[in-house]
């Protein structure tokens, strides 16, 4: 055991069960503080927060962005504390905090999963830990594919939390045969389509106006098993803890007869949706994240 590992595990130790006891109220509150203060002190991820909000918003003056960026870490403050509150909700609680938007359409969608199985295409948007458990706690458990973090000690404490509303982690590395077994099964499997990929795993795609290497996985699992592509997002309904559940079409397969160029097509559109609903709700998104880092060809580095 490396001492900075346990030190990081020890604090996220700490930092759960504090926001655990708390009241959910306070508890949220406490949340977009440390949120506030992590824009305030982290100056490193702001810099990168930054590159990426004139890239999506380059008409945006910077105090416009500097108010997104800032809002974005209260969200994710917020995310935190309801993470650590998960273990109370039930399934006969689960929809005081959850508005489904359109509850025929979700359970259409459901009952063409358990026909052909169902990519569900999302990013780290809104609070995307209770998109995924509450799909568990309403009888639909999700299978993720997920990066394993670098301290296993707290990716392992995170996978339990999943696992309570049955939520099943599939590595990344190893993913494929796994996700197959998902989707030939009937099941969900929850894709994140918003994070930057090393150029061997994934594609570029047009994001915001600049080419952007982009998880191409979900869109080859469902070439190959017919599965459906199914944006979905959970929207936090202001500073609230209320959420809506967003379904948007299905998205359709390219068949062109040109697979190399139908597979590029059908990641732009999954990005597309991704993108759209970062526009839509800018506040809800992870800014710091390197989205652009792996460039195309002899592209000068953007970080």
């Amino acid at each position: 055991m490396k001492p900075k590992s346990i030190l990081e595990y020890a604090a996220f130790s700490v930092f759960c069960v504090t926001l655990a006891v708390l009241p959910r109220s306070v508890a949220l509150r406490v949340g977009a503080a440390i949120g506030q203060v992590l824009y305030w002190v982290a100056l490193p991820l702001r810099r990168i927060a930054f590159i990426n909000l004139k890239i999506a918003f380059p008409g945006r003056s910077d105090a416009e962005l500097r108010h997104i960026f800032a809002a974005s870490c209260r969200n994710l403050g917020r995310v935190a504390a309801e993470v650590c509150h998960l273990g109370r909700l039930r399934p006969e609680t689960v929809e005081r905090y959850i508005e489904i938007a359109d509850r025929d359409g979700w359970a259409k969608a459901l009952r063409l999963a358990e026909e052909r199985g169902a990519i569900i295409v999302t990013g780290h948007f809104g609070n995307w830990e209770l998109l995924a458990y509450a799909h568990g706690l309403l009888g639909h458990p999700v299978s993720l594919v997920y990066k394993p973090m670098r301290n296993r000690f707290v990716d392992r404490a995170i996978a339990r939390i999943r696992a309570r509303a049955g939520t099943r982690m599939i590595a990344k590395r190893s993913a494929a045969r796994a996700a197959l077994r998902v989707l030939r099964e009937g099941g969900l499997l929850v894709v994140p389509m918003d994070q930057n990929q090393r150029a061997h795993e994934g594609v570029f795609v047009d994001l915001y106006g600049k080419p952007a290497c982009t998880n191409a996985g979900a869109m080859r699992l469902a070439v190959h098993t017919g599965a459906m592509l199914v944006p979905v997002f959970l929207v936090r309904q202001g500073e609230t803890d209320r959420h809506r559940f967003e379904f948007l079409p299905e998205i359709e397969v390219a068949d062109t007869g040109f697979p190399d160029r139908d597979l590029v097509a059908t990641t732009q559109l999954c990005s597309d949706a991704v993108a759209d609903m970062i526009r839509r709700y800018p506040e809800q998104w992870i800014w710091f994240h390197k989205r652009w880092r792996t460039r195309p060809g002899d592209e000068p580095a953007i970080y």
